[in-house]
């Protein structure tokens, strides 16, 4: 079949605006990364002396640095319509956010459509497969105290012993408010057939979008960070409350991400850009945690329903190209996510300023020194 001019040229134009988007993506980290490690050494006196103030600072960087992945996806079109509860109205209490998980670009959109709400971004934690410890942003996640955690039946015990003892380490005392997790464990490309086994075998329903999630980090996460008495949980056992002022983990955020046709967006196209622009749609739904049973049994039947719902979500989605309107409504509302362009660049010049700043210093201290 031949190959027209028009085609050709929109052949073209795709690799080259791919090619363009990646040197800017390449360079953006080698500006942005390094200033964040350097800012954060260069601040390790107010870490001794005030470490509220240096893990507030920590936060914004890192919520800008967050901002920089936006805009990759946000300057190709891609954007978020959000559905379902308003999660605004929590976003100063300590939420758990179970989200379903199709791709790479699942985090991304995460990153974006958590923007606009408040100080989550800066004081948030991310449960994430082990894997991301070594990509681009590992050295940023691992200052943030993000928990990598190891993936496969050998490795779930100790990982479930490391998770409790990083977030009774890290999660108060860096003010974390939101954590973040995928329960399914991988993504449903590569665990949709081994959890429909599993339903068959054990009865439970046969899911097609979503998978069957595991209980481990979820139930580990509630028993350590939920205040004593709330959901069933006794004073004096795992909780990590402070004298403080927490509360405790206060909300379940279930979050469902649908993407049109089903056809997620990965990490690859979020930076090149060769997709058409698409919306994302992302639903939410608060639950509030005295709601959610402490016991295993009760709480494995609790975690499954929430997926059977994510799976009839996004069942209408896919048939429909929205959600469903909440029960007892007629009407479903969606929200347009939207970000600053204006910021987004003020952000990037700051990157590349501080960049050309640390670059210089250090040229600095090299000649001084040799």
């Amino acid at each position: 079949m031949a190959v027209t001019l028009e085609q050709a040229q929109r052949v073209g134009y795709t690799c080259l605006k791919a090619l363009l988007r990646f040197a800017f993506m390449v360079a953006n980290n080698l500006v942005a990364i390094p200033s964040y490690v350097l800012y954060l050494i260069m601040l390790q006196p107010l870490r001794v002396l005030d470490s509220k103030s240096f893990w507030y600072i920590e936060g914004v960087l890192f919520k800008w640095l967050l901002a920089m992945v936006a805009s990759w996806g946000w300057w190709a079109g891609y954007t978020v319509v959000e559905w379902g509860d308003d999660v605004k109205a929590v976003s100063e209490d300590e939420a758990m956010v179970l989200v379903n998980h199709q791709a790479t670009g699942d985090v991304c959109t995460l990153m974006m459509c958590l923007q606009d709400k408040g100080t989550v971004v800066r004081q948030m934690m991310w449960l994430m497969d082990h894997i991301f410890k070594y990509t681009n942003f590992g050295i940023v996640s691992l200052i943030h105290g993000d928990f990598f955690i190891r993936q496969g039946r050998a490795h779930r015990d100790q990982q479930l012993v490391l998770l409790k003892e990083h977030l009774e380490k890290y999660y108060r005392s860096r003010n974390r408010k939101w954590i973040v997790l995928f329960p399914e464990g991988g993504f449903l490309r590569k665990r949709r057939e081994t959890s429909q086994a599993f339903a068959k075998k054990n009865n439970l329903p046969f899911l097609k979008h979503v998978t069957l999630p595991r209980l481990g980090a979820t139930q580990v996460i509630l028993k350590t960070l939920v205040a004593p008495q709330e959901n069933g949980t006794p004073a004096g056992r795992d909780a990590v409350i402070k004298e403080s002022k927490s509360k405790g983990l206060q909300w379940v955020i279930d979050t469902t991400i649908a993407y049109p046709k089903g056809e997620p967006i990965d990490i690859q196209t979020w930076i090149l850009g060769y997709r058409q622009p698409t919306v994302t749609h992302v639903h939410y739904r608060i639950f509030p945690v005295k709601d959610v049973p402490a016991e295993p049994e009760a709480l494995t039947h609790w975690l499954y329903q929430r997926f059977i719902e994510k799976e009839d979500l996004l069942t209408h989605f896919y048939e429909t190209g929205a959600f469903p309107p909440p029960r007892g409504q007629t009407k479903a509302i969606s929200r347009e996510m939207t970000l600053s362009n204006l910021w987004l660049v003020g952000i990037q010049s700051l990157a590349f300023l501080s960049g050309g700043m640390w670059y210089c210093i250090l040229q600095y201290f090299y000649h001084c020194l040799f």
